[in-house]
């Protein structure tokens, strides 16, 4: 075998691996990398100006490619920087491989700058992590890492590269990849154990989750509500489009609350959870979400995730694209003529309130369609009504994207993309992987003001790879959501009606001109009139644009 620098051998069995686009922004321990790519040409290296921004991107890549993503951070405050964003890429089960160079292992017991332990610093946030100590260990180390990132659950795993592990050449058996076949079926006895309690059930709801989009079992999840005649609700922080926005046994998102959610299993008798987070919340209440001895039949690819919270009449450890037909199909054989009458007219039933509750929730928009400044339930509407049926939206409109999902024609798994994790800033870089990952489809992305400016230099990447995309800036001056729960706590801020560090006013960020300075085209609209021509320009334009668009600041309960 021939003598192969480490950076070379690097490439190579990336390339491997699949990977085509590498994300990252270089320092000194990644010169090495860096000479090799300036004679690569298999490989993209897509530059961020910043760790954060680069790690976002990878994530919005890899869950819109369904590929092994790859991310190359620099040393140990490359890492730190990235951490906020990886913590929102485990919580996703996005399929990265998170590299960061060190110093020369003959160089780090003196605890040189930049040196820490870098292994150690990722592993609560990934599957795996390590550090290659032999240049003949880096095949392996790669495949396993790769294999790893992409075996279900999927998810982030970390390698630190030293730079002699890089610079140093040896005899190397680049090996070749290995997968874990992914349509893992669930267990016969579980499934037929699952349809007899579903069978017996009169009002089910299904609440699904991201292994739904992962495993692109939408079809399959659509003809298992419409036999169980059950209503689909989304997990209270999903990441993808689990269920056809368009179809009428959609319902939404659950909202992250225990009162809330509650009150809607309680007009039930069974839930199904397929994929779906049981449950995630966001404050806690003074009752459990889940009603007392309720009935749970949960679907899903994590065993972890299996009666994690709450106990479950049958847990089925599988995915959903292999499972769902099975299961569905035990069903309408376990049930009895009068059951299968019975979810029939539950059907009809149930996407007539499908319609109706659609049809509400476009009146109560139409209704604050003239205020000023905008109403966000009214932009969302009208964002619905505007783009194309093809469009990719990421969301990370946080407090103002009330009704997105149902405004949307989000109907296919790479449709919709959203904040899983709740590490704010991740929208902005995500929509550029997303971009990169899918070229030939419009790309929107709905961005806090807060939340815009925690990666706001990733326009710059999105101008300097001339993506023709849409960030669309949802502007309320403020970070509204800690308003309102800063309220809802009726402690002193209410009662002084003073909310110390949540306005983003005194200045306020000129997003236009920061935007023209990154390179992008932007513009600012003060009235829904203003956006129709604005998108359509954005959505025709040969790089990307950036709308700013004022929307009402009221954040307390009318």
């Amino acid at each position: 075998m021939p003598m192969m620098p480490g950076k070379t051998a690097l490439l190579e069995l990336l390339k491997q691996e699949g990977v085509r686009v590498m994300f990252g922004n270089p320092g000194t321990t990644e010169l090495p990398l860096m000479d090799a790519l300036a004679v690569e040409k298999d490989i993209r290296y897509v530059l961020a100006l910043q760790e954060a921004p680069a790690m976002g991107m990878a994530d919005g890549y890899a869950q819109a490619s369904g590929t092994c993503a790859m991310v190359n951070l620099h040393a140990a405050p490359g890492l730190g920087n990235a951490m906020g964003m990886l913590y929102d890429a485990q919580k996703a089960g996005a399929p990265i491989l998170v590299t960061a160079g060190q110093h020369e292992q003959r160089f780090n017991f003196t605890e040189p700058l930049l040196w820490t332990d870098l292994p150690r610093v990722a592993r609560p946030f990934v599957k795996w992590s390590e550090e290659v100590r032999r240049l003949e260990d880096l095949p392996r180390a790669i495949h396993r890492a790769v294999k790893t990132a992409l075996a279900p659950p999927m998810g982030p795993v970390f390698l630190s590269l030293p730079g002699d592990i890089l610079s140093d050449s040896a005899d190397l058996d680049l090996g070749a990849p290995s997968r874990v076949a992914l349509g893992i079926r669930g267990d016969a006895g579980a499934i037929a154990r699952a349809a007899a309690v579903i069978a017996k059930a009169k009002s089910p709801v299904i609440i699904a989750g991201d292994a739904v989009a992962q495993s692109n079992a939408l079809a399959e999840l659509v003809t298992l509500a419409e036999t169980l005649g059950a209503p689909v609700y989304d997990e209270g922080m999903a990441s993808r489009a689990m269920f056809p926005s368009s179809h009428p046994l959609y319902r939404g998102t659950v909202v992250r609350l225990p009162a809330a959610i509650h009150g809607m299993l309680s007009q039930h008798d069974l839930l199904v959870s397929i994929g779906g987070d049981l449950f995630t919340l966001s404050l806690p209440g003074d009752s459990e979400a889940m009603p007392e001895n309720f009935p749970v039949v949960h679907l899903d690819t994590d065993p972890w995730e299996l009666a994690k919270n709450y106990p479950e009449a049958v847990s089925i450890l599988g995915e959903p694209k292999a499972t769902l037909p099975e299961l569905t199909e035990a069903v309408v054989k376990a049930r009895s003529a009068a059951e299968s009458e019975a979810a029939a007219k539950r059907l009809v039933h149930v996407r007539a309130e499908g319609v109706a509750s659609l049809h509400k929730l476009h009146a109560m928009a139409d209704a604050v369609a003239e205020r000023h400044p905008i109403h966000p339930l009214a932009l969302m509407q009208t964002i619905g009504r505007l783009l194309p049926e093809d469009a990719v939206v990421i969301d990370e409109t946080v407090s103002s994207g009330t009704g997105l999902r149902r405004f949307l024609k989000s109907d296919d798994a790479q449709s919709f993309f959203g904040l899983r994790g709740g590490g704010i800033g991740w929208g902005l870089p995500a929509a550029i992987g997303v971009k990169l990952a899918l070229p030939d489809r419009p790309v929107v992305a709905l961005i806090g003001d807060g939340s815009a400016m925690y990666t706001i230099q990733g326009l710059w990447t999105a101008a300097h790879q001339k993506l023709r995309m849409v960030f669309v800036i949802i502007n309320n001056y403020s970070y509204r959501i800690l308003k309102q729960r800063t309220n809802a706590m009726k402690g002193l801020a209410a009662q002084a009606d003073n909310y110390v560090a949540m306005d983003l006013d005194k200045p306020r960020v000129d997003f236009v001109s920061v935007a023209q300075g990154l390179g992008l085209a932007a513009h600012k609209a003060t009235a829904l009139s203003d956006l129709g021509d604005l998108m359509e320009q954005a959505l025709a334009a040969d790089g990307p644009s950036l709308i700013d668009i004022e929307v009402d600041r009221s954040w307390k309960p009318v």
